[in-house]
């Protein structure tokens, strides 16, 4: 359960009812726009590959097996355990903060499905571009995919319920100040839990000026899993490529 000696995070990550909740994510379409970014972005075989937040390392395993030489940091204990089952001689994983570097560079580095602006404070989300900055190679490309937090909140499911393995979730979204808010509430075998999602409601003008501290540009952009052009209001998601 969430308390205020330990930040959401590490709490809703670390938990089996995290896994339990998102279990029904399409991987298929998470599969397509990999392959889809990997040709758009002409990513050679045996590139080296950081996955920032990588969870479980799905993804970072379906990249190692494409031919890649795959980093998977995360911050979460039990994601990176199941993840070490994985690995390989192109394929490691790190229990790390992606806010601090690792001493190592990179072709490509990817911050994939809303992964960013975990932290309140918007200099410890700083430090993430910043870490990115100091671990891509000269000619490497790093890719931030985030939400549309204008067409999110113009398409606001405000409570939701869900039934999954015989526990139910309770789950209700709101913008609280410059966050994005989703009380998680949970029963199981009639006992309650409590969690929460924080993410700051980042738009692109403030990655901008992110980029520009960091002496980043930003070099495409696009608004969906396909690639297709990004528009402010019809847009499900901000993808961006940027060195």
């Amino acid at each position: 359960m969430t308390n205020n000696k330990t930040e959401w995070y590490l709490d809703w990550f670390n938990s089996p009812f995290y896994h339990l909740l998102y279990k029904e994510r399409d991987s298929s379409e998470a599969t397509y726009f990999m392959n889809n970014l990997i040709n758009k972005l002409q990513i050679n075989k045996n590139s080296s590959i950081l996955d920032l937040a990588c969870g479980r390392g799905r993804y970072s395993l379906y990249l190692s097996n494409i031919g890649h030489k795959v980093t998977g940091i995360d911050i979460s204990k039990e994601n990176i355990s199941e993840a070490k089952k994985n690995e390989s001689d192109k394929l490691n994983y790190i229990l790390h903060d992606m806010r601090h570097p690792l001493n190592q560079k990179f072709d490509l580095i990817l911050n994939l499905f809303t992964s960013f602006g975990y932290y309140e404070k918007d200099a410890d989300n700083l430090s993430v571009i910043k870490s990115i900055k100091s671990n891509l190679k000269t000619d490497g490309q790093a890719v931030i995919d985030f939400f549309n937090i204008d067409y999110i909140l113009d398409n606001l499911v405000e409570k939701e319920e869900k039934n999954i393995d015989k526990t139910k979730f309770i789950i209700h979204r709101y913008l609280e100040n410059d966050l994005l808010v989703k009380d998680i509430s949970i029963l199981l075998n009639n006992k309650p839990y409590k969690f929460q999602e924080k993410v700051k409601a980042y738009r692109m003008d403030d990655f901008l000026a992110m980029f520009k501290s960091c002496n980043l540009k930003l070099q495409e952009i696009y608004g969906d899993y396909k690639l297709n052009s990004f528009n402010k209001n019809s847009s499900n998601r901000l993808i961006m490529v940027f060195n």
